[in-house]
């Protein structure tokens, strides 16, 4: 091979730094101006993990830490179950539903969280029934935003394995199609399924839009809590980003364990 070939496995790393350190440096900066008290000059004065410390030590924070995590696992947990019920059906007795079911669960692609909000609002908000709670519709709103990366999810995972000859074995050894598909098919696609979920709560650790139309302040998760600190303390502000950065790449991490242990499966 010339030394200039185009098939160089060094080629195209050098852009990839560069771009890795572009986008790395707005974090860098905010962890650092994050660990001071002041940074009016070129460097900053006074290294402190006071900012930290003063958030831990805040029930209002720890509480909108609680808030984020209930707004994952619930909505989550819907649109698992819904999920993996259609996929039953589809799969072992209507299969040529699948694309219908695979089209309804795309279609949240397509919907702003502006616009997906101010239609919840407008249909339900006058309700006299369950439904008109904020919280209700919030698990709502976000079951919906969540549907495309769950059914994708769960969908390719029962790609890789044999779902009709493995509920067949099951049948002859005695079990229902019901049984066989939550103790086996289930089972050997869990990763697929807590690697969507995992992704779901990402998306769902970084939206804003949605707490704030359907909740407003009255439902402080870590986002509100946020843009109100940002309001009176740019650094504890700052402190707050960081420690959602940090959960977020913690998922990210765990995701892509995952997906590599899944991969390492095949």
């Amino acid at each position: 091979m010339r030394k200039g070939s185009k098939n160089s496995p060094h080629k195209g790393i050098l852009p990839s730094i560069v771009i890795m350190i572009y986008l790395l440096i707005p974090l860098v900066v905010t962890v650092i101006y994050s660990l001071f008290r002041k940074w009016t000059d070129i460097v900053p004065e006074g290294f402190s993990l006071g900012a930290y410390g003063e958030l831990f030590a805040n029930q209002e924070f720890v509480q909108s830490i609680g808030r984020s995590v209930l707004l994952c696992i619930v909505p989550i947990a819907i649109t698992v179950g819904i999920i993996l019920l259609a996929m039953f059906a589809t799969t072992l007795y209507f299969p040529g539903l699948e694309k219908y079911v695979q089209m309804i669960c795309m279609i949240p692609y397509t919907i702003q969280g502006v616009i997906l909000s101010v239609s919840i609002l407008s249909l339900y908000v006058s309700s006299k029934t369950f439904l008109s709670n904020r919280l209700v519709m919030l698990f709502g709103a976000y079951s919906v935003i969540i549907m495309p990366y769950i059914y994708q999810g769960i969908r390719n995972g029962m790609r890789t394995i044999h779902v009709e000859t493995l509920i067949d074995a099951a049948q002859m050894l005695g079990c229902t199609k019901l049984y066989a598909f939550f103790r086996i098919i289930v089972p050997n696609i869990i990763s697929s399924v807590i690697a969507s979920s995992l992704l779901a709560v990402g998306i769902i650790f970084g939206d804003y839009v949605l707490i704030r139309n359907l909740a407003g302040t009255s439902y402080q998760n870590m986002q509100i809590f946020l843009y109100q600190t940002m309001k009176s303390d740019s650094i504890k502000a700052s402190a707050v980003f960081v420690v959602i950065m940090c959960i977020t790449f913690l998922i990210a991490a765990v995701t892509l364990y995952m997906n590599r242990r899944e991969k390492n499966r095949k």
